[in-house]
């Protein structure tokens, strides 16, 4: 199996994060008080989120230093190693260049050890004593549950329900880096019993879960809430991705033209498109930066730009992002970590502005595609990462028809080691597609109330 790995030394590691906000041309719109919808300040947040990721949140600063205590964790899995996929390449016939950047090879398996680390720290270093959060299909739990293991904190993780019962690996994962999880909707809060009333067997969603651990965090001063997606402190982190990725597409010689990544709120696709994009906006790159969403949930292909909470039970501030409306409950596909109603607000913003393309893809496809990656690169893709998979193959052969040679580079954010019942149902026929129409994507937005 022939394979290039492209390295980088231990010296290489990034020391400082990129923020996206220094050089959009368009700022995002702020954030709003849920009853009164006039613009917040950091103040606003100081009962959720720790004050350093506070000041992350709004800062405009290009780059921030990246903390020594977080440097050193790093170095337990980065830099991450990026390959030439020559087999696949050949599996295809294809004359373009397929790159992957491999983010599974971490204790947590996936990309969410970037932010997971650097939160806990921030977290530690303000006296907090526990932390409460979601997951979806439970990477996030997992990577937060070991960073705040190491760093003394305890940990509260609310599951989505479909993603509890379909993973008892990732449950038990937590469980051994010493997290309490349950799944959500839950009987614990008063968001969680509203929802259980309306309907006792609800799959759960994220702003489902998200609602109950935030809900949870406000009744004790010395505990935090903390998200894995989405905002843009957590965006800031992930970028070491992406310029890792610039110094190993320079040591192998190349410059992808199109950048492609997976989305649920934005924070795989964000880590490595961010870095490629400040070099389009501030030196003139000519490169595509593509992002995936599943067709069941398709908040950037169909959802619309407005303000919206972050959650279901309406707690969050109101955000400018794409969205399918805050109550909006998807169907139980199993890139869990892709069903989410909302799109972080700096990718929301740079779609509006036509800096970053989106597209939406059926289930039973990317899951295809999955395959054949595994089988002639020998990484079990998450199903989150077959997205971005199915999209590169999409320009590798639409490069073909043309006559072209493209260079594509992708996030592969982490393994399927933990999603082994999702392939079962793949390979036995039982793993259905579905398509959100507009009309329903229309009713979804309606049926939403938000403050006048």
């Amino acid at each position: 199996m022939k394979k290039t790995k492209i390295l980088l030394s231990e010296k290489e590691l990034p020391r400082q994060w990129y923020n996206i906000q220094a050089d959009m041309p368009n700022k995002p719109l702020p954030p709003l008080h849920p009853v009164t919808r006039e613009p917040i300040g950091p103040d606003a947040l100081s009962a959720v989120f720790p004050m350093e990721l506070i000041k992350q949140e709004v800062s405009q600063e290009r780059y921030i230093d990246i903390p020594d205590e977080v440097v050193d964790l790093y170095k337990m899995y980065r830099p991450s190693p990026m390959y030439r996929a020559h087999n696949l390449e050949k599996a295809l016939g294809t004359k373009s260049r397929i790159y992957y950047k491999y983010e599974g090879g971490n204790y947590s398996g996936s990309h969410k050890a970037n932010t997971a680390i650097a939160q806990a720290y921030y977290n530690k270093m303000e006296g907090i004593k526990r932390i409460t959060t979601e997951t979806g299909a439970g990477q996030w739990g997992s990577a937060m549950s070991f960073a705040c293991n190491h760093f003394g904190l305890d940990l509260l993780v609310f599951m989505v329900r479909v993603s509890y019962d379909h993973k008892p690996g990732r449950k038990v994962m937590m469980n051994a880096y010493n997290a309490k999880v349950v799944p959500s909707p839950s009987t614990m809060t008063e968001s969680g019993r509203k929802i259980l009333e309306q309907d006792p067997d609800s799959p759960g969603s994220l702003g489902i879960a998200i609602s109950e651990a935030m809900e949870i965090a406000m009744q004790d001063p010395y505990t935090k809430y903390s998200l894995g997606s989405v905002l843009n402190h957590v965006i800031l982190h992930q970028t070491v991705i992406g310029q890792e990725a610039l110094l190993q597409m320079e040591k192998a010689g190349d410059y992808p033209d199109v950048v492609i990544g997976c989305f649920g709120g934005g924070s795989n696709f964000s880590g490595i498109a961010f870095p490629f994009l400040r070099e389009k906006l501030l030196n003139g790159k000519d490169i595509r930066l593509v992002t995936v969403e599943p067709a069941s949930c398709p908040k950037l292909t169909k959802g619309k730009f407005m303000y919206d909470f972050g959650d279901s039970a309406g707690m969050t501030p109101l955000l400018p992002m794409y969205t399918l409306g805050h109550n909006f409950i998807p169907e139980k596909i199993h890139a869990g970590g892709l069903r989410y109603h909302g799109a972080g607000v700096l990718v929301s913003q740079l779609l509006k502005d036509g800096f970053i393309e989106a597209k939406a893809k059926l289930q039973r496809e990317c899951f295809e595609a999955g395959v054949l990656f595994a089988r002639t690169e020998g990484i079990l893709p998450a199903p989150e990462s077959n997205y971005a998979i199915a999209a590169a193959l999409d320009e590798a052969r639409k490069s073909d028809l043309a006559g072209e040679s493209r260079v594509i580079l992708f996030n592969l954010s982490g393994h399927g080691h933990m999603d082994i019942s999702a392939y079962e149902k793949y390979f036995e026929g039982y793993l259905p597609d579905h398509e959100m129409t507009t009309e329903e994507v229309e009713a979804a937005i309606e049926a939403i109330e938000l403050p006048n």
